[in-house]
């Protein structure tokens, strides 16, 4: 399996998705973003395209350290928001490829339930979403 290519998808008013492609039909879902910053981590993310085309995504820790370490600045909100999105897709991969949620992969659930907040807004929202 190799990846193909890499997808950004923007969605208004502040989130961007990551769409990591396969020579297969699965594909990996990541969010790369920083709130009010969408258009520097999506360059981030696009430096990241010319080492991730071609390799295996099911290679998670290889290719997170492999893109960490060849940062010459580690660390930062730009770069690690990039970086997680690309890890979570690949993680979704893995996960798919092998037929069993992330969280498994990850160590098994920690909990049965999570108490969410739902009326909609957040902060600088006009109006619900």
């Amino acid at each position: 399996m190799k990846i193909t290519r890499l997808e950004l998808i923007k969605v208004k008013p502040r989130w961007m998705f990551l769409k990591l492609y396969t020579d297969t039909e699965l594909y990996g879902l990541g969010e790369p973003v920083l709130e009010g910053h969408c258009t520097a981590v999506e360059a981030v993310v696009k430096e990241f395209e010319e080492y991730l085309i071609g390799k295996d995504p099911r290679q998670v820790e290889k290719h997170f350290h492999d893109i960490y370490r060849d940062a010459y600045w580690r660390g930062g909100p730009v770069l690690m928001s990039a970086i997680s999105a690309v890890e979570t897709a690949l993680w979704d991969i893995l996960g798919k490829s092998l037929g069993v949620p992330v969280y498994k992969l990850l160590g098994g659930k920690t909990v049965d339930k999570v108490r969410i907040y739902v009326n909609g807004w957040f902060a600088g929202a006009k109006e619900p979403h």
